[in-house]
This record gives C-alpha cells, sequence and structure tokens, in this order.
C-alpha cells in the first residue's frame, strides 16, 4: 500500500453492493467503486450517525500521520437505488438512508484479526507505544483485548474501527467546545497493547513532532460538510469543523500527561 499520509481524499462511487459485515453500529458494508476496488463502507444513515464517520476519518488520518497503518480512506458516494441489493430491511433501511456521501476503507483481503494472545504478528515496543499514545490522545475506548480493532496484514499491523474516538463531540456544544481536551485518559489501562508499550515517551514525542497544527487544519478540511449535523448550538457546519480543529490543538497540550497516565497503568500491569 502506498503512504497516503499528504494525499487527498479520493472520491469513489459505489457500483455494486458485495455484502455486509453484520457486526459494527454503523453497519458496514462491502461495496465495490467504480474503479474497481473493493471498500468497507461504514454507514452515514446507520445508528451512529455522521459523528461515528467523523471520528473514524479524523483518528485514521491522523494515525497515518504518524506513520501507523492504516487503510486508505475514500469518500464513498452511494445511490438510494443500491439499497434494493439488501432484502434485509436491519441492512437495507440505513443503507438507503445513507444516500449521498459515506466512509470507506480499502479492503485487506485474506487478513486476520490480531489476536494479543495467539496471534502470530507481535508488534514491537516502538509500534505498540505509538498505537497506546496515539489511540490516548483521540480518546478511542475501543482498542481492549475484548476488541482490537487491529488487523494482521503483509506482516504488518493495520488500524481500523475509530468511530468510538472523539466520544466528547456527542453531546458537546459551543460553551463546552474544548471538554475533555486535558484528560490524561485513564482508559488507557484497558488498552490491548498496552503490555508491549515500554517506549511511551518516545512515542509521545513522535506524535507531537508528527500531529501539528497544520496537520489538523489539513485532515479537518477534509470532513464532508453533510456530516457536520445541525444538532449540538454550533452556528454552522464551518463552526463545528473549526470546533475539531480547537479540540485537537488544545489535545497537543495534554500529551505529557497522557503519557505519564499510560506509564502509571503499564506500571500496574507489568
Amino acid at each position: 500500500m502506498n503512504d497516503r499520509s499528504n494525499a487527498p481524499l479520493r472520491t469513489v462511487h459505489a457500483t455494486r453492493y458485495v455484502m455486509p459485515f453484520r457486526e459494527g453500529g454503523s453497519v458496514p458494508a462491502l461495496v465495490e467503486g467504480d474503479d474497481l476496488g473493493l471498500y468497507v463502507v461504514k454507514l452515514r444513515g446507520a445508528g451512529q450517525g455522521p459523528k461515528a464517520l467523523v471520528a473514524e476519518l479524523i483518528a485514521g488520518e491522523l494515525a497515518r500521520a504518524v506513520g501507523l497503518a492504516v487503510p486508505e480512506i475514500v469518500l464513498v458516494d452511494v445511490e438510494r437505488a443500491l439499497a434494493t441489493a439488501e432484502p434485509d430491511p436491519e441492512i437495507g433501511a440505513p443503507l438507503e438512508a445513507s444516500a449521498g456521501i459515506n466512509l470507506g476503507l480499502d479492503y485487506l483481503p485474506g487478513s486476520i484479526t490480531f489476536d494479543p494472545v495467539a496471534g502470530l504478528l507481535h508488534p514491537d515496543a516502538e509500534t505498540a507505544s505509538l498505537v497506546v499514545v496515539f489511540d490516548a490522545f483521540v480518546a478511542n475506548v475501543d482498542r481492549t483485548a475484548k476488541n482490537p480493532n487491529l488487523l494482521s496484514w503483509h506482516s504488518r499491523l493495520w488500524l481500523i474501527d475509530h468511530g468510538a474516538s472523539l466520544y466528547f463531540h456527542h453531546g458537546w456544544g459551543p460553551a463546552d467546545a474544548l471538554s475533555g481536551s486535558d484528560d490524561p485518559f485513564a482508559e488507557v489501562r484497558q488498552h490491548v497493547l498496552l503490555s508491549r508499550a515500554s517506549s511511551l515517551r518516545a512515542a509521545g514525542a513522535r506524535l507531537l513532532g508528527a500531529i501539528t497544527p497544520h496537520v489538523i487544519d489539513r485532515v479537518t478540511a477534509t470532513i464532508p460538510p453533510s456530516w457536520l449535523a445541525a444538532d449540538d448550538g454550533f452556528a454552522d457546519a464551518p463552526a463545528r469543523r473549526a470546533a475539531y480543529g480547537a479540540w485537537l490543538r488544545a489535545r497537543i497540550d495534554a500529551v505529557p500527561a497522557i503519557v505519564e497516565e499510560a506509564e502509571r497503568a503499564r506500571a500496574l500491569l507489568v
């Protein structure tokens, strides 16, 4: 896979509905695009709504910026007629409600879910530490032993499913737009890679060098306006986009505390 850390998001048009993946709150589906590629598409009209797609996009592209492996993220234009290919109303209804721009991740054929106990791929301390610190930075509560959201593919660890990140945006508003940006993220104690993360300070320094205000602005600029729903008191879509950028820039100041919390949690574990 090519490095796409600075490449703009591509838009593909869904031409064929292949099959549903019946796990995941965003009702992912395997879809073929007009570029003949296969994509795991997260639906805007699913129960978690467009904010899960915003979190997936921001976290995925920031992870790529720090050098972690993430399947290519694309914008997928889904026509309403595509829903007719799915007879199950539990799948067809959100698919129909998702007409327009959705989020897709490049399908990794033959990939294997990471198993922290029996898996053949054991990430080195540098990689594990970077994943731990990054997940704490984006407040990702969904990288546990029960649900690692990691794939082994071509002898490399790939990060997927970041829709549970940035959970502060569920219920936020202009009065508390920076709420949680200084949180050291005690939930890191449940991280599936914490025991392997013996280089946390180096990971924190790497993250600080990679996630700059420029990178944050570039990533937040890619959020489609249709995902910036008017349900939170912000004046308009540009105000919501700016709020994401402000929160992430404020989050940079919390990285030392994030690293300290991760080190404290790991000391209790090992």
